[in-house]
C-alpha cells in the first residue's frame, strides 16, 4: 500500500501524442516505484494535452525521485513537474 501521493503534470513531446497512450506507456515505465491512482488530462495552448496525474509511493528515502527518473525515461515525455505531495490518507484538490 503506498503511504505518500505525488500529483504530478506530465508534458508530451509533441501535439500528436495521445494521452491514453501516454498513459499506458507511462504505466509500464514506472510500476516498479509508483502505481497510478487516477489522473485527468489537461488542454495546454494549440493542441497540447499535459497529463495531471496522481501516483501511489512509498515514503523512503529518495522521495519522488525514482518516479521522476522513471517518467523522464518515458518514451514521448519532455517534462515532469511535481505539483504536490501527501499522505495517503489527505485530499489533494
Amino acid at each position: 500500500m503506498a503511504d505518500l501521493v505525488a500529483r504530478i503534470k506530465v508534458l508530451p513531446e509533441d501535439i500528436e501524442s495521445k494521452p491514453e497512450q501516454t498513459l499506458e506507456d507511462i504505466k509500464a515505465s514506472t510500476k516498479a516505484v509508483a502505481s497510478v491512482i487516477r489522473y485527468r488530462v489537461e488542454p495546454i495552448a494549440f493542441g497540447l494535452n499535459a497529463l495531471i496525474i496522481d501516483f501511489g509511493i512509498e515514503d523512503k528515502e529518495g522521495g519522488t525521485d525514482p518516479l521522476e527518473m522513471a517518467l523522464l525515461a518515458t518514451k514521448g515525455i519532455s517534462q515532469v513537474d511535481v505539483m504536490g505531495v501527501s499522505k495517503s490518507s489527505t485530499h489533494m484538490r
